[in-house]
């Protein structure tokens, strides 16, 4: 019992560690203890045991009467979440940071009530497969063979919101914010990340950012590699001509595939079949390009293209585990949605969004790289949401309760 009571007290001393580093990290950002202790307090709350991560919940949990504080705190409080995230984007790369490191870029759904929340509109969402009325976060994630976390985020504002002046001033919305498209925040995350020195060699993303050739061009120009799934409205320069995915699509060969798995998946490996075949070579000297599809093996009709671009002589086998790397982002999605309320907010204006992300956003990095430190062979990463609660995962893993 003298074990495994030492091997407790060990696991709970490095939390409060892990929990004080990050913390000593933010603190220049905050103009004064009150504002510095509420940020402790938020992010407590959101790692916190309880059902919704909403105001009056996570103050019971907290101890507090009532929750004006933290509400005041995420509402008026004179702190730039941009800072905090940056902040947490170096922690994040000091524990995960790898070399052959991959940027995922995607987008996720926040279901609204009402027209007052900021950059909300009847749009479509994966998140619920269908148009709703919602806020679109478009991301920005980064993933290692350490783990996986969000390193960016950036609301989208529809043209409605942007072109409604009265409506802007109303959700406080700074007068700069104009009107972007989800591959134009996709990239600029991405050079935030590049200028910021994220140590990464390949870009991910599904059709949204791989049918942009901006985002492609980029990528090709500063010899960043790629993986980037393609639509069937797309084109690509295929045997000296202009082809349709679609058409590639259509008029696959039957020989030629490769079964391979490209990762393991919450039901085990997520095994494909492969068709690659190199295309117009870029500009880039000592680069190629190659159309690569993944197939169904029950079902040949669900095919998925990617455009690929990477180092001469990389293999099939390469792209298809980076092509694999993009489940990590709705991984990432899942946990912070589920676990530390990413999506339970009740703020409205343009900087609450920022702030709440934000803060989920942190307390998603920190249990992450907890349990990656953790002597266990389970990690929070392998550990799926729908099928046990935060708690169960906490007690395997001897984290605080």
């Amino acid at each position: 019992m003298r074990g495994v009571a030492r091997k407790g007290y060990l696991y709970l001393t490095k939390i409060s560690e892990e929990f004080n580093d990050l913390m000593s990290r933010l603190a220049p950002a905050f103009a004064s203890n009150p504002g510095f202790n509420n940020a402790k307090d938020y992010i407590k709350g959101l790692m916190g045991s309880i059902e919704r991560k909403n105001g009056w919940q996570m103050a019971e949990y907290l101890g507090s009467t009532t929750p004006y504080s933290l509400q005041q705190f995420i509402y008026r409080g004179t702190y730039d979440a941009d800072m905090l995230m940056n902040t947490g984007r170096e922690y994040i790369v000091e524990h995960l940071g790898d070399e052959d490191g991959v940027c995922v870029l995607d987008e996720t759904g926040f279901l609204k009530k009402g027209e007052k929340s900021c950059g909300v509109s009847r749009q479509y969402t994966g998140t619920a497969g269908k148009v709703e009325n919602c806020q679109i976060g478009v991301f920005l994630t980064y993933a290692s063979k350490k783990g996986h976390c969000p390193i960016d985020r950036r609301l989208y504002m529809p043209k409605e919101w942007t072109q409604d002046s009265k409506r802007m001033k109303e959700a406080r919305v700074p007068e700069e914010v104009d009107f972007r498209t989800k591959p134009q925040l996709g990239l600029r995350m991405i050079k935030t990340a590049t200028e910021a020195g994220v140590p990464y060699r390949w870009i991910v993303g599904d059709c949204v950012y791989g049918n942009n050739r901006v985002i492609r061009e980029w990528c090709e120009r500063n010899q960043k590699s790629y993986v980037l799934c393609l639509s069937g409205a797309e084109y690509i320069d295929d045997d000296e001509q202009y082809t349709s995915i679609k058409d590639i699509l259509n008029n696959l060969p039957e020989e030629g595939w490769l079964r391979a798995s490209c990762g393991n998946g919450t039901k085990g490996e997520r095994i494909y079949d492969w068709y690659i075949k190199e295309v117009a070579p870029p500009r880039e000297e000592g680069f190629s390009r190659w159309l690569l599809v993944r197939r169904n093996p029950l079902d040949y009709s669900d095919l998925q293209a990617h455009i690929c671009f990477a180092l001469n002589g990389t293999t099939t086998e390469k792209l298809i585990e980076v092509a694999g790397m993009r489940w990590t982002v709705e991984s990432c999605f899942e946990e912070a949605k589920s676990e530390v309320g990413m999506d339970e907010y009740e703020f409205r204006s343009y900087d609450g969004w920022y702030r709440h992300i934000t803060f989920s956003c942190l307390a998603l990095a920190l249990l992450t790289i907890i349990s990656g430190q953790s002597l266990e062979t389970i990690g929070f990463q392998d550990y799926n949401p729908s099928e046990s609660s935060l708690d169960e995962f906490k007690k395997k893993r001897n984290l605080l309760v």
